[in-house]
């Protein structure tokens, strides 16, 4: 009977050894609630960065701070350089602007209004607009072109009709849409019905529409004397290719007739491509030693992309290296091959963690997440399985020796 109550004890205690021995190399699900944004990061954006506009005409321009960080961000903003004679400010509604406040994940948008003088000589005049942060760690400028033309280059001589717009050159993406507004003002003493005509290259589609409103309009009733703002809106053609092309939009009401001259510039497509050679997004990985991972950039759109780096938002502790660390160019159709070195915390619980890598180039972005499964070394296993195996020995010699007894 005793020596029955001495195997099972024994066999408790094997079952509660063999347990412990096999927790070494056992696996936990890791507890990972990293943040998916940085804890600072803050641009600027003018809304046009280049116009054009008729001499005596003033400018009124947004401009955007987009805080993209985890934190609230006090902004200073400033106009640097502006060409001789001309006033320039930074405005709200209601206030002349000096510093904001822009919260996390929020976008903050000020006012550029800036006046020539009385008559200024056609040519193109620049402003620039400074941002930084209130400890300076985020500094950003941008410029602002302004091409003056000469007030009987802005249009044809109009006809009881006047069409003016603030911005007649739009800039962007080929597979954007733009939205011109167009003021039309009769000059005519009785009421009048403007039928609305535009033409521009082939396979675009331009469009009339009330201000603020989608529906589509062929012509506009005015009273005599009265104005009224109507949006031009123009889709490219997806294939057309990067340069200006020129739009003329044309008001009449027999007699009367007015014709305003668009441009837009497009800069063609951004686009960029990422992944790895074999599509496979996952990695196993020790503790306190990097593991590499292969990633290709390419280049999708129709315009060179500059200025191509890599962000990573990874667990707390870990390392994430690049390289190269930046492409400074990448033509369109063009692929490059980076390595991304990551080596989790020495102390990193065994598990699987998410690594997230932003590639972010102009005017293109792209997220790319990684699971790392954390995987204990070799050696612990080994030591796991000779904890076992002398355990087992012991328990069979102590079995032996009971059974002589």
């Amino acid at each position: 009977m005793k020596n029955h109550f001495s195997i099972r004890a024994l066999s408790i205690l094997l079952g509660a050894l063999i347990s412990m021995s096999l927790s070494v190399s056992s696996t936990l699900a890791a507890d990972n609630d990293t943040s998916r944004k940085p804890a600072r990061l803050i641009t600027m954006a003018l809304e046009y960065p280049g116009i054009e506009i008729p001499a005596g005409d003033d400018i009124s321009m947004d401009i955007i701070l987009h805080n993209k960080g985890r934190s609230d961000e006090d902004v200073n903003v400033a106009i640097t350089a502006k060409p001789e004679g001309w006033q320039a400010l930074i405005k709200t509604y209601k206030y002349t602007v000096t510093s904001a406040h822009v919260p996390s994940g929020e976008d903050k948008i000020l006012t550029l209004e800036a006046k020539p003088p009385g008559d200024p000589a056609p040519g193109t005049y620049e402003l620039n607009i400074e941002a930084q942060t209130v400890d300076g760690r985020f500094k950003m400028r941008k410029k602002l072109s302004v091409n003056i033309i000469a007030k009987e280059d802005s249009a044809k001589e109009s006809k009881g009709v006047k069409l003016t717009t603030s911005f007649p050159v739009l800039q962007g993406p080929s597979d954007a849409e733009f939205e011109f507004s167009i003021e039309v003002d009769s000059k005519l003493i009785e009421d009048a019905i403007f039928d609305l005509f535009a033409q521009g290259p082939k396979n675009w589609t331009i469009n009339f529409k009330p201000a603020y409103e989608s529906k589509y309009i062929s012509s506009l009733r005015l009273k005599g004397n009265q104005s009224q703002t109507v949006a031009v809106e123009v889709k490219p053609s997806p294939l057309a290719p990067a340069g200006e092309y020129p739009i003329t939009v044309r008001v009449s009401s027999g007699d009367a007739q007015g014709e305003a001259q668009l441009k837009i510039v497009l800069t063609g497509t951004y686009d960029l491509e990422v992944g790895t050679p074999s599509d496979i997004l996952s990695l196993d990985a020790r503790q306190g030693q990097p593991a590499n991972i292969s990633m290709y950039i390419k280049n999708n759109g129709s315009a060179a992309n500059h200025n191509i780096s890599f962000l990573s938002f990874k667990p707390e502790n870990w390392k994430v290296e690049f390289k190269p660390e930046r492409i400074d160019v990448l033509e369109p159709g063009a692929l490059q091959q980076i390595e991304v070195l990551v080596t989790p915390y020495d102390e990193a619980l065994l598990g699987d963690y998410a690594v997230n890598i932003k590639t972010e180039g102009e005017k293109a972005t792209k997220n790319t997440e990684f699971r790392i499964t954390v995987k204990a070394s070799a050696a612990w296993g080994w030591i796991g399985i000779a904890i076992i195996v002398f355990v087992i020995a012991g328990l069979a010699g102590l079995f032996r020796w009971l059974g002589r007894r």
